[in-house]
């Protein structure tokens, strides 16, 4: 939940007749997490929200994974999928690359230049991130621009799609998308029980931003697609299901549930004399999995603090790393670059390199930009893993990797 909105004509009571002032009829829709008893919105449409014609199969690709065995830490460069000039004709939904997967979470990874059709999420929230490039989000709640560096949060069934703008001058649009099982939200430390932020807290409503509306399609009577993902027996599956009117048909709507940006620029981290653990720069948490946002920032003020993360081991968690700018101290040495993601699975010790590690006292700025997701069950590897993992990252650590040479030590 994040705060209450009232956007459009809307009546004074819920669930009443409704007409607009020139006499158009409206019809409410109730959006909401938890059956009707979590956050949620009132959509007012003006044509039947349920009118449906047609429905058919839609093949949503390869998401079969594989489990990582025998166990080891993973290197994949995400750019390798999606070379110069293969974006073109590509779209933000239908040409996703699976990079990991569990029960709980899908992680993929798309390079687009062309408009979504219109989309819907049955199964879970989404969480993209823009790596690169502009946008706009249109949905059913109206029309949010987003940028490089947004973590765009679009809630469940929501319609929506995704269109890019100006690729000539920002390039194609460049995504990290995480898929939840369930609903994805601010972490409930960060929130009082009645759902504000905390004084205290990274992130405030402030820094949310949220959609223009409403937004009303210019031409409503026409057929319409929708492309579905839900789940049957068999997992993930699609459908593209055919409205006899444009889902863009909302004049107002209220409520606590909608999409919104933040920012990784708009999350103030936290800096102590000693280093601060990585749920410190939490910004969602998901059912299974938590996101965080790695941003630059002053290190830490003892004379002899460790200043890249120490090594632990991931008793519960497997970790996932999206390294999308600035200079990776930690795993200096490794072959992490820009566009790398690493996967550090549980029961496995990891950290820096031994000369980042007794380096880091040295240093006195961050320059770092991470995107990380840490999984409560274990990831399997999607062929988009597949297809750029770099074999030879477990063995960095120990100096035997491509990029090192002769040990570090």
């Amino acid at each position: 939940m994040v705060y209450y909105r009232a956007v459009g004509a809307v009546p004074r009571k819920r669930h009443a007749l409704f007409s607009l002032e020139d006499g158009t009829e409206c019809f409410e829709e109730f959006i909401g997490e938890e059956g009707f008893s979590g956050p949620g919105s009132l959509l007012y449409h003006v044509r039947v929200p349920s009118n449906l014609v047609d429905s058919r199969p839609w093949d949503v690709g390869d998401l079969r994974t594989e489990p990582n065995r025998p166990l080891r830490p993973h290197h994949f460069r995400l750019p390798d999928l999606f070379p110069p000039g293969s974006e073109r004709g590509n779209d933000l939904v239908r040409h996703r690359r699976l990079v990991l997967a569990n029960q709980d979470v899908r992680i993929s990874y798309v390079v687009a230049d062309s408009p979504s059709p219109l989309y819907s999420n049955g199964i879970g929230d989404e969480v993209v991130f823009i790596e690169s490039g502009a946008a706009v989000l249109e949905s059913v709640f109206g029309r949010l621009e987003v940028r490089q560096g947004d973590n765009v949060v679009v809630p469940r069934v929501g319609i929506h799609r995704w269109l890019p703008v100006d690729v000539e001058a920002n390039g194609p649009l460049r995504a990290y998308c995480v898929e939840g099982s369930g609903h994805i939200r601010p972490p409930e430390r960060h929130r009082s029980k009645y759902g504000q932020f905390l004084e205290g807290s990274p992130v405030t409503e402030r820094d949310l931003r949220v959609p223009e509306g409403p937004f009303v399609a210019a031409d409503l009577d026409v057929d319409t697609e929708v492309y579905v993902k839900h789940q049957d027996a068999s997992g993930v599956a699609g459908s593209v299901v055919v409205y006899d009117h444009h889902p863009f048909d909302v004049v107002g709507w209220d409520g606590h549930l909608y999409p919104y940006a933040l920012n990784y620029r708009d999350f103030s981290p936290v800096v102590g004399e000693l280093i601060q653990p990585p749920p410190t720069y939490q910004v969602f948490e998901g059912e299974g999995f938590v996101v965080c946002n790695f941003v630059p920032r002053p290190l830490e003020f003892h004379p002899q603090a460790i200043k890249v993360p120490y090594y632990h081991s991931n008793v519960d968690s497997d970790e996932v790393m999206f390294y999308f700018a600035g200079e990776t101290a930690a795993r200096k040495g490794s072959g992490i670059v820009t566009g790398s993601v690493s996967l550090h699975p549980a029961a496995y010790t990891h950290g820096p390199v031994r000369a980042a590690y007794l380096d880091s006292v040295n240093h006195t700025v961050a320059t770092e930009m991470a995107f990380m997701v840490d999984t409560f069950r274990r990831l399997g590897i999607g062929e988009g893993a597949r297809a750029c993992d770099l074999p030879d990252y477990p063995w960095t650590w120990a100096g035997r990797g491509p990029e090192t040479g002769a040990n570090d030590a």
